[in-house]
């Protein structure tokens, strides 16, 4: 208190008495219920959540969804639940063409808010853990309680686009790191402690020593020299709770089939040639070291 007293001092605040409330075992600031164990769900938001009426209108959905999406950041895996809510609203539809993967979806979202987990404070003077996994989706913890146990500060997922779904597996899991940095750059960015990164893919611990990057990753490289961390590999089997993010977007995040270049109806047969119908003048041509074994290297057909 006299902390934020001396801030508003410092820089000729004021504030109104009356609005004031001081020594409170828990508020109401801005939509959201704080006490001093964390950010828990208002009661009287899940409530109303849990009472809210199958929408039958464009406008019902949206406002249903508008609501719900205030409070996404404790829902874990909410884009991936809403999805089918959201969709129906696509091209500006002028009727609600409710489904039965809408209704299930709707009921999945009111239950996901009546047990939404408490989402704790982050503690600046202790390190934070950031837990990614394949996909972009991101746990951000901190050892707290006592006995000291992990809790989760904010949850974090978002699928991928189509140029990313192109990305080789090393990549994406660089990208959820890249994310999640952006995400929580208020929380991580000049942390007093070194945190700590878990991802369930190894071959990112060496992503301080590698000497040859392609121009995204030089990109991403550079972002990361703003903060103080490290990456340590985490089995996936230990990953639960951020691979659960990753894995709802999994569908989405395979690129599709590629496409032939030449349909197969104008491939008749592959053309060979027996090595009695070489041209002669082959015969003295140096075989390239790339030339698979058993082949001879033709310069002309």
């Amino acid at each position: 208190m006299v902390e934020v007293l001396k801030r508003l001092r410092e820089f000729q605040l004021f504030l109104k008495a009356e609005k004031c409330s001081f020594h409170q075992p828990s508020v109401q600031f801005l939509g959201y219920k704080i006490d001093s164990s964390g950010i828990p769900m208002d009661e009287g938001k899940v409530t109303a959540i849990r009472n809210w009426p199958t929408p039958t209108t464009v406008k019902d959905l949206q406002r249903f969804l508008s609501f719900a999406n205030f409070y996404r950041w404790f829902i874990q895996n909410y884009s991936s639940i809403a999805n089918p809510l959201t969709s129906l609203l696509r091209n500006k539809p002028k009727s609600l063409s409710w489904s039965p993967s809408a209704e299930e979806a709707f009921n999945t979202l009111k239950k996901a808010f009546t047990t939404a987990p408490l989402l704790v404070h982050p503690d600046p003077d202790k390190p934070f853990i950031d837990v990614s996994t394949t996909g972009v989706g991101v746990v951000l913890s901190q050892q707290q309680g006592n006995p000291s146990r992990l809790h989760p500060c904010a949850f974090f997922s978002r699928k991928l686009n189509l140029a990313e779904r192109n990305y080789n597996i090393g990549n994406r899991e660089l990208l959820a790191v890249k994310l999640a940095l952006e995400e929580w750059r208020h929380w991580l960015e000049g942390a007093k402690h070194p945190f700590l990164v878990l991802t369930d893919h190894k071959n990112l611990e060496y992503l301080r020593a590698a000497k040859r990057l392609n121009p995204r990753q030089a990109r991403w490289a550079l972002f990361f020299t703003r903060f103080d961390f490290t990456i340590s590999y985490r089995p996936r089997s230990k990953n639960t709770r951020a691979d659960a993010l990753s894995r709802l977007f999994a569908p989405e995040e395979n690129p599709e089939a590629p496409e032939p270049i030449l349909p197969e109806r104008m491939i008749v047969s592959p053309i060979t040639w027996s090595e009695e119908t070489l041209p002669p003048a082959n015969a003295s041509t140096n075989t390239p070291p790339g030339c698979p074994p058993g082949s001879q290297y033709s310069t002309r057909a």
